[in-house]
């Protein structure tokens, strides 16, 4: 084996610690005053309505149904507090891009999502997915400008990359790439990942460890 090997079972392992503990729902916050203490290192998921962020969420804590622990009504529009015994806080971000939300609404979880990026010490990185099957759309293109203007560092996630042909996929993540290629808090790796085979789910895990 060699050292480059080594070094990347070794990132593999500790990535799949990180997420081997019990993990647990802690609370919903829907104001930045109802955000519970700042503790160890938090990351974010955030992307459309739509685009996979619960499955990726339970595949990456092997629990088949965590991220729906809050999903019952009032909570749709909070930041979704998720734990083990690790030094790792998981925060569901609202999904972006549900239409039939009123303007007020959208307003109000856009202002709770900004001031949260911008007031959260512990936040290390948020993670944007998309679906892979349709790459990046507009309402993607205004949550990165808002993560930008937030000066929050960032990384793309393709979810459903089981799905596209792999000329396809390719194609998509070389766009994705391109997209992103000038944003300043944009970190330049695009990650591939589909919850229900697994594909890139321990590589996921491993790149989380890294931030710790």
């Amino acid at each position: 084996m060699t050292k480059d090997t080594q070094e990347d079972a070794a990132r593999l392992e500790r990535g799949r610690l990180l997420f081997a503990g019990a993990w647990a729902y802690v609370m919903s916050a829907g104001s930045v005053a109802g955000l519970p203490p700042q503790a160890g290192i938090e990351i974010a998921f955030a992307g459309r309505s739509n685009v996979g962020k619960s499955s990726l969420i339970n595949a990456l804590t092997g629990r088949k149904a965590l991220a729906r622990t809050s999903n019952t009504p009032g909570r749709t529009r909070e930041l979704n507090f998720f734990a083990a015994e690790a030094p790792l806080t998981i925060v569901d971000m609202p999904g972006y891009g549900y239409a039939r939300a009123s303007k007020t609404a959208i307003d109000n979880w856009t202002r709770l999502i900004f001031d949260y990026l911008r007031g959260r010490s512990s936040l290390r990185r948020v993670y944007v997915l998309i679906d892979a099957r349709h790459g990046v759309k507009d309402n993607d293109r205004e949550a990165l400008e808002v993560l930008d203007q937030a000066a929050v560092s960032y990384q793309i996630v393709l979810t459903k990359c089981d799905q596209p042909k792999k000329g396809d996929l390719e194609a998509t993540k070389a766009e994705t790439e391109r997209t992103i290629a000038k944003r300043p808090a944009a970190h330049p790796e695009v990650l591939l990942t589909a919850s229900r085979t697994g594909l890139g789910i321990a590589e996921l895990r491993a790149t989380i460890a890294d931030l710790l």
